[in-house]
């Protein structure tokens, strides 16, 4: 096994995932890596296209005797989630990740690693780079912003692809075969602030919660992890029945696609009874550490004193309604599938919470693999904006990406493992957002099915990646490339 970056950079696809790793590649700021993947292109003479979203398709002939095969087209996106460890002062708009390999998996330091997707990106660039790989006609088509909107997917003109048979290398589970995803959609809620003038010789405080695991809002949302923003709201109700403080602000989260490990808020008490709110305090965090034992172990509700002045607070009936969406906003999993065992149909995610000038903001990302359940959602969250004065609207909306009950590529893929592994792959659909939706929706009859290697805690700075398993993956990915020489088309 590789015990140092240098060994492992030996081979082609960790080679070109640790240069992109140089790269600020965070959603929004793709220019720099979108123009690397031109400049690689042009300097091996192939076809390459950029256009104004930054998306990048780059084109290769195929090789000796693949002439006849289907061209296909290899896809993932550039960029990454950008979410670090409190206290690190790591700049994702200027500097380098920092890999590290621990046992069989790589890490980046105290960031996430973003192979979700810079793995498809190496992949793509040691394939397009190598001399003997056998192949059909290839258009790598890398795309911007999924992390986000899904802009680039979105911006695609599909006149630029001539294949009808799509290979996505953005699932994150080995020996797997994913052929359906869910479709979502960012939804933000407002409520307006009505200030007062902060009470006299009142003296102010930093509550937090910490220590969550978050994870992917997605394919982590049935892990049963605690969102920090939701446990924050159910501290603040309990409080404010016992006690008359009051908020000046509230945040939480980072990315609205990531399950919030941490959330704080800026409160405001009267002297006489800080003693008897930190003992609630301290209540609450046993009773949240005993909720919490298996998923978040480590959770922690923090009370600290601080010097800050603060000029003005939320007016009585603001705070009540700012809990009060922090209470009833929906979060979790709403249903699950009946057809398929163990997936999750529907579900939602309030992700982050910022406090302005004249509103607080709530973000929520809603998925599901059925668009009325998705639609029921965004009702629901529109209800709750109405009752409480506020306001809603929906951005970044994306399709699911419904089975294909007769695929030629997924009938390829299963043959191909079937001869190398002597077993069948595990076919499976995925709660959470895959651009194969946008794209199958774009070109007509197209036919397309989505692997990758093992990554764990995506969306985390605890992200990390499986060496064995990406090696294999890409061992399984040639070799079904190779196959497709002999298959029926």
């Amino acid at each position: 096994m590789y015990n140092s970056l240098v060994e492992l950079t030996k081979h082609p696809v960790f080679h070109y995932f640790a240069e992109i790793s140089n790269i600020p590649r965070g959603s929004a700021n793709e220019k720099g890596i979108s123009d690397y993947l031109v400049r690689f292109a042009r300097e091996r003479n192939l076809e390459v296209i950029q256009d104004e979203a930054f998306n990048v398709i780059i084109k290769k002939a195929a090789t000796s005797g693949y002439e006849n095969v289907p061209t296909v087209i290899i896809q993932g996106h550039m960029d990454m989630v950008c979410e670090k460890n409190k206290g690190n002062s790591h700049d994702f708009d200027k500097d380098p990740l920092q890999l590290r390999i621990v046992g069989e998996m790589l890490y980046a330091t105290d960031t996430t690693l973003g192979a979700d997707n810079g793995i498809a990106v190496a992949y793509s660039l040691a394939l397009l780079d190598s001399s003997d790989i056998p192949h059909p006609s290839l258009e790598i088509l890398i795309t911007t912003e999924e992390e986000t909107t899904m802009r680039g997917a979105h911006a695609v003109d599909p006149v630029h692809l001539e294949g009808k048979f799509l290979i996505n290398i953005d699932s994150e589970e080995d020996r797997k075969l994913l052929v359906s995803s869910a479709g979502g959609v960012i939804v933000t809620q407002k409520i307006p602030i009505v200030w007062d003038n902060s009470p006299e010789n009142a003296v102010t405080y930093y509550l937090s919660i910490c220590g969550l695991q978050g994870g992917h809002s997605g394919i982590s949302i049935d892990k049963g992890r605690g969102n920090a923003i939701k446990l924050l709201g159910r501290v603040l109700y309990d409080l404010s029945n016992d006690f008359p403080y009051f908020i000046h602000e509230i945040k939480g989260g980072v990315k609205v696609n990531a399950i919030p490990r941490e959330a704080e808020v800026i409160i405001q008490l009267h002297p006489d009874i800080v003693e008897e709110f930190f003992i609630k305090i301290e209540a609450w965090n046993r009773m949240l550490k005993n909720e919490l034992q298996t998923s978040d172990p480590n959770i922690s509700i923090r009370l600290e004193r601080i010097d800050t002045t603060v000029g003005k607070v939320f007016s009585k009936t603001t705070k009540e309604k700012a809990i009060a969406a922090l209470m009833l906003i929906p979060n979790g999993v709403q249903s699950r599938s009946m057809e398929v065992e163990g997936l999750v149909e529907s579900s939602t995610n309030l992700g982050v919470v910022n406090t302005y000038d004249t509103v607080i903001k709530y973000e929520s990302e809603t998925r599901s693999s059925i668009k009325s359940l998705k639609d029921s959602i965004i009702n629901q969250a529109q209800i709750i904006a109405g009752m409480l004065g506020g306001d809603l609207s929906t951005d970044s909306d994306y399709p699911e990406w419904p089975y294909r009950p007769e695929s030629k590529l997924r009938n390829v893929f299963e043959e191909a493992y079937k001869e190398k592994y002597g077993t069948d792959i595990e076919i499976i659909a995925v709660h959470a957002g895959i651009e194969c939706g946008i794209l199958v929706d774009k070109i007509p009859d197209l036919d397309a099915i989505s692997i990758g290697p093992d990554i764990f805690y995506v969306h985390t700075p605890n992200e990390h990646l499986s060496i064995p398993s990406t090696i294999q993956n890409w061992e399984y990915f040639l070799y079904t490339l190779k196959k497709m020489k002999n298959f029926h088309w």
